[in-house]
């Protein structure tokens, strides 16, 4: 068991520690992690081959999510109800502790640079969405359509090899990674959810995690629940959140200019740069943008392959308007809620302390009971979204069997029950070394298909003319 922890955290250090620093002026310097260093490039390649498209055509973005859906009675979803899923998982933990563990190490300014990881990170999602569509496949299982980076990979494979296989490594290696990465969240949904309402309630972790997993086996076990509770839980919580920054935002009108102010000084390290502040800004920033909106990490196309539609691409504009909600909107929410408190009332708090804080000065204890809240429902929506992304996954593993998707299931379940008890912070590396892999893998792989969804997207833009 020793050896495996070590193993893992071997990779984690490999795919998340600073593979290279870089030096800046006023003695400081900027660690580089192996994603940040292939990330943030792709995003700005994609922005460029796409020609900014997530400004260019963001109110195509807007168009395609208020239009008519497509639907049928088979199982398929709608564009729409694929983009709830994927901000379903998207909209999470990273939302919330995320932003706040950015502010806290990196300051004011990282918000900026979460901002910028969203624009660029747009293009990428765009990108896998539009590929997810291109490569779906029918789900006899489910009904409707499944797919994802592991079939896209797959295709890919097959083609550049001439042969002609069930299964390829390099698909298989992205399945796996995904369905170990999952098993980690799950650990760490359980673990976050039974720590707010203990420190919120004082309920004991055992009574909070019993009803969590009862309430998401009744919902996961059965065949098609999931998305009818997504449709109702994810617009629900999402705009009841932005509804109480907007009435924070406007009770405290008269702070914005100030806020803004800090935002962009400190994006470029102007108050810490003799103390070569500019790299914690720049990195949790980046960091946690990343780890928030998920663009190139291939999950969110296992949602967008499901969806029905008239043309692949908008897909991918709904799955790049997802990015946008997830980090331009939700995190900058969490992120005005810390920022329009004095710094006097927050000075030293990091973490959920700082945000309760937050909370509890806006509006008293009903705040905190609020992030509580808010806190189930993102991690609960995630929990849902995360098993509802394994289907296709388990499928290309295992074939259309029940009893490999009833077996993922319960061993969420399982992880979910254990994580709720106890934190684990080998199940945290676990998850994240997870999601490193699925981005190599898919990666490695979307750059080559890239100009099948460009080629895509200059047909759609050729339609829209016409």
């Amino acid at each position: 068991m020793k050896h495996c922890i070590a193993i893992i955290e071997a990779i984690y250090r490999f795919l998340w520690g600073d593979l290279l620093v870089l030096p800046l002026p006023g003695g400081g310097t900027v660690g580089l992690s192996l994603l940040v260093i292939l990330l943030i490039p792709t995003g700005i390649y994609f922005t460029l081959r796409t020609r900014f498209l997530p400004v260019r055509l963001f109110p195509e973005m807007i168009r395609v999510t208020l239009e008519k859906q497509q639907t049928d009675k088979k199982g398929a979803l709608s564009g729409l109800q694929s983009l709830i899923v994927s901000t379903a998982t998207r909209v999470g933990m990273g939302n919330l502790v995320g932003v706040v563990a950015a502010i806290s190490i990196g300051g004011e300014g990282a918000v900026f640079w979460m901002w910028i990881t969203a624009i660029i990170g747009s293009a990428t999602a765009f990108i896998e969405g539009t590929l997810a569509q291109l490569f779906k496949q029918k789900d006899p299982l489910y009904g409707g359509y499944r797919g994802g980076p592991a079939y896209y990979i797959h295709q890919y494979v097959m083609e550049k090899t001439g042969r002609s296989k069930r299964i390829s490594l390099l698909a298989a290696g992205f399945a796996i990674s995904g369905l170990i990465c999952w098993c980690g969240i799950s650990q760490v949904i359980g673990n976050s959810v039974s720590s707010a309402f203990e420190n919120a309630f004082q309920i004991p972790p055992l009574y909070t995690t019993i009803v969590l997993v009862l309430i998401s086996a009744v919902i996961v076990l059965r065949k098609n629940a999931t998305v009818k509770v997504l449709d109702i839980l994810v617009p629900l919580m999402a705009g009841l959140y932005f509804c109480f920054t907007v009435f924070i935002i406007l009770k405290n009108i008269g702070l914005l200019p100030s806020i803004f102010g800090r935002i962009f000084s400190e994006a470029f390290g102007f108050r810490q740069a003799a103390a070569g502040g500019f790299g914690a800004v720049l990195m949790n920033g980046v960091k946690r943008g990343l780890f928030s909106n998920e663009a190139g990490s291939g999950s969110a196309p296992c949602a967008a392959a499901t969806a029905m539609t008239d043309h692949p691409v908008k897909i991918g504009l709904l799955q790049a308007f997802g990015v946008f909600i997830d980090t331009i909107v939700i995190c900058s929410c969490t992120a005005m809620i810390m920022l329009l408190v004095p710094e006097t009332i927050t000075s030293g708090l990091v973490g959920m302390d700082l945000l309760q804080t937050a909370m509890n000065y806006h509006f008293g204890f009903f705040g905190v009971v609020f992030i509580a809240a808010t806190l189930w429902l993102f991690s609960f929506s995630t929990f849902i979204g995360i098993l509802f992304y394994a289907r296709s996954n388990i499928a290309y593993l295992f074939g259309d069997v029940w009893w490999a998707q009833t077996a993922y299931k319960i061993l969420a379940l399982i992880m979910l029950f254990i994580g709720g008890l106890a934190a684990y912070t080998f199940v945290w590396d676990l998850g994240d070394v997870g999601i490193g892999l699925m981005t190599l893998f898919n990666l490695a792989v979307i750059f080559p298909l890239s100009k099948k969804a460009l080629k895509s997207l200059q047909d759609y833009e050729q339609k829209r003319k016409l």
